[in-house]
């Protein structure tokens, strides 16, 4: 199956989207050191990037009718800019909001099938009103925005459509979910909206893949079994203090048939202190000094999974990105280090400088993410009833 991916980043969506079973007829990303990081991956042979079809553009610049038909399934990470909670919150006034350009996308290339992700940010109150604009334009894309139409305007339109049940000739059938990341056994607390579209000629069922991995399995396997402390050679003596609050919490949750969280000792504690001399061992695990806690960022603690990795003001120079040791005293996390928590795999390679790399790593999908929720989609589209998508001509892009 064919896909395409916007607003590629450092591959991660992208990534977990090949792992999944598609095949990328476009990866579009605009920013030249995301792209020199992928072009370095994919000329370095890493699996699941050797064919990608790498395009250096604004989204806003290409024509992306010459793949109607052609692909299955559209996927991508507009600019959470816009719409994070440590950003600005400009939302629809922000320059960087790329979802109309994601709407348009969709519209000329017929997908059938499509998810894009977004911060948990976007769901808060003050977006409610555009973010049910967004969910409706997707829903109906060919009911187009007119030149001097305000947006509220446009949404009436599409609510009175919506309410007359007229059927139109392109249709999808759109369901969002925000999801934490460490249910789906990535190392790392991170809460990501995302938002599937069927097309409705497609008939596929679709539901959102179940929880796998959870903290009362972690809890579990910590405080009661101790097998997480055996597995990593951790002394009783050594062995930090149960939360408070553990016998009850344990014994008022349900049996689960789950995997534990993946904690940052369980992503990392294989890789040599990076400053001993065994790091050069691994691309970009190099210690940067410098790092301090601030009010509410105070690092990741070693045995639970990381707090949000984050691109900005608050990500690189703050607390977030840092590690806090048994002893209470914080590190920064190595750019190998970041990469494991979002699940790239090590020869994968961030060639930029410390800040460039953790920034791409910020705005990354985790990977093992991607390729849960893309499997299902490929599942279902697989086993849909309805329409399949006309075989790929050659298209040439370089």
């Amino acid at each position: 199956m064919k896909s395409i991916e916007l607003f590629a980043g450092a591959g991660g969506l992208a990534l977990g989207v090949s792992r999944a079973g598609f095949g990328h007829t476009a990866v579009v990303e605009w920013d030249r050191d995301a792209c020199n990081t992928l072009l370095a991956n994919r000329d370095a042979g890493v699996a699941f990037l050797a064919d990608w079809p790498i395009i250096q553009q604004d989204v806003r610049l290409l024509d992306f009718s010459q793949f109607a038909g052609q692909v299955d399934f559209v996927a991508g990470g507009p600019p959470c800019q816009p719409f994070s909670l440590g950003g600005k919150h400009q939302g629809h006034r922000d320059e960087r909001n790329m979802f109309p350009e994601t709407v348009r996308v969709v519209r000329q290339v017929r997908p059938r099938a499509f998810m894009f992700e977004n911060v948990r940010g976007l769901l808060r109150k003050s977006f409610a009103h555009y973010f049910e604009y967004i969910l409706l334009q997707l829903q109906y894309p060919c009911i187009v925005r007119h030149p001097d139409e305000r947006w509220e305007d446009h949404r009436a339109r599409l609510e009175k459509h919506h309410l007359a049940g007229v059927e139109r000739e392109l249709e999808y059938r759109v369901v969002f979910q925000c999801l934490n990341a460490a249910n789906y056994g990535v190392p790392q607390k991170r809460d990501r909206v995302l938002i599937v579209g069927f097309r409705t000629d497609v008939g596929a069922r679709w539901c959102f893949p179940p929880p796998t991995h959870s903290r009362r399995a972690l809890l579990q396997e910590q405080w009661i079994t101790g097998e997480y402390w055996d597995r990593h050679r951790v002394r009783s003596a050594d062995r930090p203090t149960p939360p408070a609050g553990l016998r009850m919490e344990l014994e008022l949750t349900l049996l689960e048939n789950m995997q534990p969280w993946r904690t940052v000792r369980d992503a990392i504690g294989d890789l040599p202190d990076p400053n001993t001399s065994g790091s050069h061992r691994y691309e970009s695990h190099v210690l940067v000094p410098g790092a301090r806690c601030y009010v509410g960022h105070t690092g990741s603690p070693l045995d639970e999974p990381a707090k949000t990795l984050k691109a900005g003001d608050h990500g690189v120079p703050g607390g977030e990105n840092t590690l806090r040791l048994v002893d209470g005293s914080v590190r920064y996390f190595t750019v190998r280090e970041a990469a494991r928590l979002q699940a790239f795999p090590d020869d994968y390679v961030f060639q930029a400088s410390w800040t460039e790399g953790m920034r791409q790593l910020g705005n990354a999908v985790p990977v093992d993410l991607a390729e849960v929720v893309a499997s299902r989609i490929r599942h279902e589209l697989r086993n849909a009833t309805g329409t399949q998508a006309t075989q790929p001509a050659v298209v040439s892009i370089q």
